[in-house]
């Protein structure tokens, strides 16, 4: 009797050490926006839209899907150093209160040291706090023979405890049909984007 009280009270600490170990491990989701929310999309040529036409553009389907403001301020090319010289004037002038932040492919592409773009982002994250909006980080894909998300991005959201998308543009990238070429999505591929972006809108 006593063994099987022992064993049943250890399998229930077990059990309580597991569940707190996946809260820990979980990442914040995003708060309830309110009905007239501003949703600012943040980024380089992912979120412009760049191979496809401007109302294919992530930014543009995330608007229909949820019915919210949703304005594309992505610039083709950016590196992170430039993005984070632009950011301050993008939230003065749109006072968003939610900014989608899918920056650092161009950083990737060139090899420019990780630890700047990871500084980088941190910074951009502050900014967008002190502005007194929520932020979703999304995870760009490295170069490589095997695609996959450069891990800075959810090693950085869990330290600033950021709502992170981690996946879907890399399976975006892995599916040659979804892709305009070989580091863009196409129209098809936007869609999927904001389709995976709206699941996390509360």
């Amino acid at each position: 009797m006593l063994v099987q009280q022992f064993v049943q009270k250890a399998l229930f600490t077990l059990l309580m050490v597991l569940l707190l170990s996946g809260c820990r491990d979980s990442l914040p989701r995003l708060q309830p926006l309110p009905p007239d929310a501003v949703i600012m999309a943040f980024g380089d040529s992912l979120t412009a839209g760049y191979g496809a036409a401007k109302e294919d553009s992530y930014p543009a389907v995330l608007q229909q899907l949820t019915g919210r403001r949703v304005v594309n301020r992505g610039i083709s090319g950016e590196v992170s150093d430039e993005g984070l010289q632009r950011l301050p004037a993008e939230l003065s002038r749109f006072r968003p209160d939610l900014v989608i932040l899918c920056h650092g492919g161009n950083d990737l592409l060139r090899r420019q040291p990780t630890e700047r773009l990871t500084a980088n982002l941190a910074a951009m994250i502050d900014l967008i706090r002190a502005d007194g909006a929520q932020v979703l980080l999304v995870g760009v894909p490295q170069p490589g023979l095997r695609l996959r998300t450069a891990p800075l991005y959810e090693e950085l959201a869990r330290r600033l405890e950021v709502p992170f998308e981690g996946n879907i543009l890399r399976d975006i990238l892995d599916d040659n049909g979804l892709k305009s070429d070989a580091i863009h999505p196409n129209m098809a591929g936007y869609r999927r984007l904001a389709e995976a972006l709206a699941k996390h809108l509360p």
